[in-house]
């Protein structure tokens, strides 16, 4: 008489929502494997879009809608692109999200897309978001593909928007369009003024913030490259 033995199967409990790898997904890109200072990916529109912190702004909320579902798309379809036509499929997959973010900013916000519209249809031809997608999304899940385009796409936006800042800050001395110097000089009397640096409004502005921001980034964590 034969005895069966049922073993039950063990399943391994499945990974948190925000497990401590799918944390890193998100908060490496901020500083420790940010596209912008560490990868020196996405330098462009860094230096092109950064005058002023509205139109930055609007430039980082499109990357990142484009960034993170790209990745989520083209993680869904991994399994079914043939490999010799992966970039056509996303590059199809990255121009169509642009498109959607262009006509989404002609039909409610006409000056920022007439400010912007070059810069936005080159979102296509970002190194950021065609390197997550041959990088993570092809090969992951789309909730981690999410996660990492997120992560990426924030840590392009800090950087961005850190440059816009004092750009705009010392070129036209205000923040949003709202007049800092103007109010700054106004409690001090009317004989005071301070002047705005014109090198800030051009790209070798831009240069030397973004190269302060790595300077002082690289310096904090130590990072060395080879």
């Amino acid at each position: 008489m034969s005895t069966e033995t049922t073993i039950a199967e063990v399943k391994k409990p499945a990974e948190a929502l925000l497990s401590k790898r799918r944390k890193k997904l998100v908060t490496d890109p901020l500083v420790d494997s940010n596209p912008i200072t560490i990868q020196v990916l996405g330098i462009c529109s860094a230096l092109a879009v950064t005058t002023q912190m509205q139109p930055t702004l609007i430039m980082a909320i499109s990357v990142i809608f484009v960034v993170a579902m790209s990745n989520f798309v083209i993680s869904v379809m991994r399994n079914t692109i043939p490999t010799r036509v992966r970039i056509i499929v996303q590059l199809a997959v990255v121009a169509t999200l642009v498109t959607v973010v262009s006509e989404i900013l002609k039909a409610f916000a006409y000056d920022m897309y007439k400010e912007l519209s070059v810069f936005i249809g080159l979102i296509i031809t970002n190194c950021i978001v065609m390197g997550r997608l041959e990088a993570f999304a092809l090969g992951n899940k789309p909730y981690d593909s999410v996660l990492d385009g997120l992560g990426s796409a924030l840590g392009y936006s800090w950087i961005i928007l850190a440059v816009a800042f004092f750009r705009e800050l010392f070129g036209s001395g205000s923040v949003f369009g709202l007049p800092i110097y103007d109010s700054i000089a106004g409690l001090f009397g009317e004989n005071f003024s301070l002047a705005t640096n014109g090198l800030m409004v051009t790209p070798v502005g831009a240069f030397i913030i973004l190269g302060l921001i790595i300077w002082v980034q690289r310096t904090k964590t130590g990072y060395v490259e080879h």
